[in-house]
């Protein structure tokens, strides 16, 4: 076989597709985040509309200080993995942080989202004797992976579709283990589950809860604890995961549950015992972002008004966006090549960097921009953004909304 060919024709089709994923090379800047330099051919200033930094905590001032003193406390790295020596006064007080942040009994600290999902997942499902798995069809790759790792059985069922939910727990043994694992909020339409009817179904068919809080903790709830702290369901939820990536703005994962099963998954997950520990500096970075956020509305309430004007402008001239109640913008073009286009013309001409999102993240024909308000976009910056858009949807021969159906 020749290799290399194979791997040229692989990646010519996904250019002829338009699904070719290009990396943009960007330098973010402390204290004028949304703004960076793209460093290319032709460097630029840009400002940032997909950062997934939803409350620009990545440059807050508590979050540096706390790094800064780590990195001159304790140095780099952790030295190893959280069994050898790895864990340190940083790490158990960011576990308390989260336990706390969600209400629950003990919290466990992986190196990414990704990670956490995976490897709860995959120890659970896997360790439990005859467990069923009843995936929502939208999970997350983090949480599909480690349901499959796991070679439990597994159901999908329905995207927010509680009777199709509730069907395929009707047919199981009541005895039976089963564990239901879903998203809050759905990174690539915005959409948000209904938790408590969730809930209700794993009372009524003897279900664990499974609940990936990644795109609503820090952005939700009086705390930030996410939509299950908001409708006041933390307690009814087994397991809460979430990132430290996202709205804390710094980088890592976790679960928050019970001390017996956060030791469970501690003591058999692979992904957790044979990883080396997040970096001291890190860890202090991320703690110090809990702590704010616990306390600090403003950064909240800001977001939320930035992206209602966003939706309301887009309203005003028509440019297609999906409506949802959380706070990610998907502004649908439909086609993978006009999606990239728009993309690039908009990084070139206007200085503004949006990812375009193409299969497999997204289906075929739902090619989007998924565009992100942050409370550090200004005024000027919403004004850049609505222009540019309106102009390239022009320019691209794309159908708008009428006002009438909005």
């Amino acid at each position: 076989m020749d290799y290399q060919a194979f791997f040229k024709t692989s990646l010519d089709s996904l250019r002829d597709s338009g699904d070719y994923r290009v990396f943009a090379n960007l330098e973010r800047h402390n204290g004028s985040f949304p703004n960076a330099t793209a460093r290319a051919e032709d460097t630029k200033e840009v400002t940032i509309w997909c950062s997934n930094d939803y409350l620009g905590m990545g440059q807050h001032p508590d979050v540096l200080a706390a790094m800064h003193a780590a990195i001159d406390n304790s140095g780099a790295g952790a030295g190893g993995t959280r069994n050898i020596s790895g864990t340190t006064f940083y790490h158990v007080q960011l576990e308390h942080e989260l336990a706390d942040l969600h209400a629950k009994e003990a919290a466990l600290l992986f190196t990414s989202g990704y990670v956490s999902n995976w490897a709860a997942l995959s120890t659970l499902a896997g360790r439990i004797p005859d467990c069923l798995v009843l995936s929502d069809a939208l999970n997350h790759a983090s949480m599909i992976e480690g349901i499959r790792h796991s070679k439990a059985e597994r159901q999908i069922w329905k995207h927010n579709d509680l009777a199709d939910l509730e069907a395929k727990l009707t047919a199981q043994p009541l005895e039976r283990p089963k564990l239901i694992a879903f998203e809050s909020v759905y990174s690539m339409d915005g959409d948000i589950a209904p938790i408590a009817a969730i809930c209700d179904l794993a009372d009524k068919y003897n279900a664990m809860t499974y609940l990936d809080e990644v795109h609503a903790v820090g952005l939700y709830g009086p705390r930030g604890g996410g939509i299950s702290e908001q409708e006041g369901l933390m307690q009814r939820v087994t397991v809460i995961e979430g990132t430290l990536g996202k709205a804390f703005g710094v980088v890592g994962g976790y679960i928050a549950a019970s001390a017996e099963l956060c030791d469970f998954v501690r003591s058999f997950a692979s992904g957790f015992i044979f990883t080396t520990a997040l970096p001291p500096a890190v860890v202090a970075g991320a703690a110090a972002s809990v702590r704010y956020l616990k306390q600090s509305q403003i950064e909240r309430q800001i977001h939320k008004e930035r992206v209602a004007e966003v939706r309301a402008r887009f309203d005003e001239l028509g440019i297609p966006h999906t409506a949802n109640a959380g706070h990610i913008i998907p502004v649908i073009v439909g086609d993978a090549v006009k999606c990239k286009y728009i993309c690039d013309i908009l990084l070139k001409d206007y200085g503004i960097y949006i990812q375009p999102i193409n299969y497999p993240t997204v289906p075929r024909g739902t090619e989007r921009l998924r565009i992100t308000p942050s409370p550090v976009h200004s005024a000027a910056d919403v004004d850049a953004l609505v222009t540019a858009l309106s102009d390239l949807w022009t320019q691209c021969e794309l159908a708008r909304k009428p006002m009438a159906a909005q």
